[in-house]
């Protein structure tokens, strides 16, 4: 799940181009999200209207992030797009660019939202960073919770000499995640993990911009 909030109106009248507006949304993350929904969209087309705006029509792909899903949409679409002189996108920067990509009418493209982080949502509908795309998967070896992501530091040796009865030291009502993997080892009997020698973790796997062809997939 990508997780995104909504710039506020001031910002994205900014940078807003021409009166006639059309939105694009997002039926995955930006609608569990709260920031590109039907009814997000809706909200967001009152706003501009107050503002003098006009839209003239809006779609939410159910992933604007794949070619094909937006392609459809802009085609049902193309007479409010082409009558719009811009386009605001209500989506990750995956879905905004996406748009612009595939978009194939000359129109700039503007950002609605702000990309937060990559995260899992828990029983509380809180949405919560477990994961960094970091290419090389280590949890493995560290009870499936990833030091990556949930420590500050990314360590991936233990715990720093900050972390104080079990807390961070960044934020001391954050669990230190190391004595979390190792509680977690410990159930599961494999505490044997930490004490193995592992090689460097190969950071080069995490360089940007990353690719991957599934046509190249035996």
């Amino acid at each position: 799940m990508i997780i995104t909030k909504q710039k506020v109106l001031k910002d994205i009248l900014t940078h807003l181009e021409g009166r006639k507006v059309f939105i694009v949304g997002c039926g995955e993350c930006s609608t569990t999200c709260k920031t590109g929904g039907v009814e997000d969209i809706k909200k967001m087309k009152e706003l501009l209207e107050k503002e003098g705006k006009v839209v003239t029509g809006y779609c939410v792909p159910n992933a604007p992030c794949i070619a094909s899903q937006v392609k459809l949409e802009f085609v049902k679409n193309r007479k409010a797009i082409e009558e719009a002189d811009s386009i605001l996108v209500l989506a990750c920067g995956l879905g905004i660019q996406s748009v612009k990509e595939n978009l194939r009418v000359d129109k700039p493209v503007h950002v609605g939202c702000d990309t937060l982080f990559m995260g899992a949502i828990d029983k509380d509908n809180a949405f919560l960073e477990r994961c960094s795309a970091c290419g090389d998967c280590i949890i493995e070896l560290t009870g499936t919770i990833c030091p990556i992501t949930r420590c500050p530091k990314s360590l991936v040796i233990g715990p720093c000499g900050g972390q104080n009865k079990g807390k961070c030291e960044v934020d001391n009502t954050r669990d230190c995640v190391w004595i979390l993997i190792y509680n977690e080892l410990k159930k599961q009997g494999k505490l044997h993990l930490l004490k193995e020698l592992k090689p460097p973790k190969d950071h080069s796997k995490a360089g940007k911009p990353r690719h991957r062809n599934l046509a190249e997939i035996k």
